[in-house]
C-alpha cells in the first residue's frame, strides 16, 4: 500500500512539474473544435493558391467548455505519409517538441458562444510539397494549449490535400533568359558583320 501510494504521488509530482513547465502534452487534449478547409482542389501551388480556413466550438460539447478559450492559432500540418524517414517533421506528445504543424496560418482572438471565425492564407513560398491538414489550437490567457480541432480524422489519413512547392524558376525569370539569349546572338551577328567589313574596305584600300 505505501508502495502505491508513492507511486502515485511520484507521478502526480511529475505531472504538476511538467504542468509548472509549460509542458503541453497533445493526448490530453480535447477535440472541442470543428475545423473545415477549402480550396481549389487538385494539387495546391506554394505561393499562388489560397486555403480558406473555419472554426468553431463544437455545438455537441457541454456549455462553458470554452470558458478559457482566448486564442485561435490555425497551423498547416504533415500528414504522416510526408513524415516517413523525415525526422524535423516528427510528430511528438510534447507539443513544444512536436514538429507536425511547423506552418503557422493565422491566429485570431477566439468570440465565445461558438460564433463562426473563417480566415483565407495564401500558401506560402516556403512550404515544401507533401501531403497535409489543417489543426487550430485553442489557447488560454497564459498562451498554452487547452484544445484542438482538425480537417482530418484521428489516424490523419483522410481530407489531405497535396500542396507543390515552388520550384525555384519563375517566368519572369524564363522570359529574360530568353531575351539575354537573342541579344547575345543579334551582338554575335553584329560582331562578325562589322568585323568582315572593316575587312573588306581595309582591303578596298
Amino acid at each position: 500500500m505505501a508502495i502505491n501510494r508513492f507511486l502515485f504521488a511520484s507521478v502526480f509530482v511529475c505531472c504538476l512539474v511538467a504542468t509548472c513547465d509549460g509542458i503541453v502534452s497533445f493526448n490530453s487534449l480535447k477535440p472541442t473544435l470543428t475545423v473545415t478547409a477549402t480550396h481549389k482542389g487538385g494539387v495546391l501551388k506554394a505561393g499562388v493558391d489560397n486555403v480558406t480556413v473555419t472554426w468553431m466550438l463544437d455545438p455537441s460539447v457541454p456549455a462553458g467548455t470554452d470558458s478559457s478559450y482566448k486564442t485561435i492559432k490555425v497551423k498547416l500540418c504533415y500528414a504522416p505519409v510526408s513524415q516517413v524517414d523525415r525526422g524535423w517533421r516528427k510528430t511528438k506528445d510534447d507539443l513544444s517538441k512536436d514538429k507536425t504543424c511547423s506552418h503557422k496560418i493565422v491566429a485570431k482572438p477566439y468570440v465565445a458562444g461558438g460564433a463562426v471565425a473563417t480566415a483565407t492564407w495564401t500558401v506560402q513560398r516556403d512550404v515544401p510539397t507533401a501531403k497535409y491538414f489543417v489543426r487550430a489550437y485553442a489557447h488560454d490567457a497564459a498562451d498554452m494549449e487547452v484544445a484542438y480541432g482538425q480537417t482530418t480524422s484521428a489516424d490523419k489519413k483522410t481530407n489531405l490535400f497535396d500542396i507543390e512547392a515552388v520550384t525555384g524558376r519563375h517566368v519572369s525569370l524564363d522570359i529574360a533568359s530568353v531575351c539575354f539569349s537573342a541579344f547575345s546572338v543579334v551582338s554575335l551577328f553584329g560582331f562578325f558583320f562589322l568585323e568582315r567589313r572593316k575587312t573588306k574596305i581595309a582591303e578596298a584600300k
